[in-house]
């Protein structure tokens, strides 16, 4: 059953950008940018009864009416795909994504994402992030590993949204880079935004880039290459794999930011190995449990590939 929300409009937003003035509210109802225009789309966002634009100015004194139908999770047909789950109860899910799996289905990915395989799983999911988004909060790029959690109830989502927007949701990250990284821990912090050429790829050189922040510190240290440890302290789109190229070590194996070499390694011997995927794994995931308010951890160990790379800068590559 759909869920409906009113807002009654102050005096004082006179002039504002609808968009604008809902942005405000976002995170209590766990609605993303592109799910409240979404919803204007298709009408289900309207004010004293009328279907809007995103750049309705507001009167004041109007009535905003919210409807969030409920996901149909018979428009995607769940499928009987192996889920490494972490932990499970009623209101959520923790998962190990492996490498390789979408996580909602897109444009040229319709079939056999980890959305699918969750319908198939429980079946319960939260409605907000829309009919192909049913349960997720928060994603994994198609090649990164790790954890992750999906959300059966609205009042989970709503809540995961929110410490995702304070930034008060951990996450931490293992990266093989190319390069030397000389500084044993720092920061990175460069605003990220759109491409203006290339729509698919993110730069730090964006006429509008939003703030971001990225942590790192060494692990290990190979001749040509580096194990970091980084954690994310905001969460824009790409941004641990823009961060690093930008700073001269882009991400082993990654095809949009790693170079002309980056599906390829090679040791100071000339031993090569090819490199399956971008060397991008989430190891660890920190929040408030949406009903309990208990800080919950939940960690998984890096995937063979990514194992399968360390032995061979190990074997090939020697240290620092």
């Amino acid at each position: 059953m759909s869920k409906e929300l009113t807002i009654q409009i102050p005096p004082e937003a006179l002039g504002k950008r609808i968009d604008l003035f809902l942005a405000q509210f976002r995170p209590a109802l766990g609605l993303s940018r592109s799910r409240v225009q979404e919803l204007m789309a298709e009408g289900l966002i309207t004010v004293d009864g009328e279907r809007v634009k995103a750049s309705r100015k507001l009167q004041g004194r109007e009535t905003i009416r919210i409807v969030i139908p409920d996901a149909k999770p018979l428009a995607l047909r769940p499928a009987r795909i192996r889920l490494n789950i972490l932990f499970e109860d009623g209101d959520l899910v923790v998962l190990n994504k492996a490498p390789g799996m979408v996580v909602h289905p897109a444009p040229g990915n319709p079939d056999g994402t980890l959305v699918h395989a969750l319908l198939h799983h429980c079946r319960d999911l939260s409605g907000i992030g829309g009919v192909e988004r049913p349960g997720i909060v928060h994603r994994l790029d198609k090649d990164t590993s790790g954890v992750m959690v999906a959300v059966k109830t609205d009042n989970a989502h709503r809540s995961l949204a929110a410490q995702l927007k304070r930034r008060s949701v951990k996450k931490h990250y293992l990266a093989i880079v190319r390069g030397t990284v000389t500084r044993n821990a720092g920061t990175m912090e460069a605003p990220i935004g759109r491409h203006e050429r290339h729509r698919k790829k993110m730069t730090v050189h964006a006429a509008r880039g939003r703030a971001a922040l990225t942590r790192f510190e060494v692990v290990e240290r190979f001749s040509g290459y580096t194990l970091l440890s980084l954690q994310l302290m905001t969460g824009r789109t790409h941004q641990i794999r823009v961060h690093l190229a930008h700073h001269g070590h882009p991400i082993v194996g990654d095809p949009v930011y790693g170079g002309k070499q980056f599906d390829e390694m090679r040791s100071p011997d000339g031993e090569k190995m090819p490199v399956p995927r971008q060397m991008l794994h989430a190891r660890r995931l920190e929040f408030r449990h949406p009903r309990t308010g208990a800080l919950v951890g939940f960690e998984a160990p890096p995937p063979e590939d990514f194992e399968r790379v360390l032995r061979f800068l190990r074997k090939n590559c020697c240290k620092r």
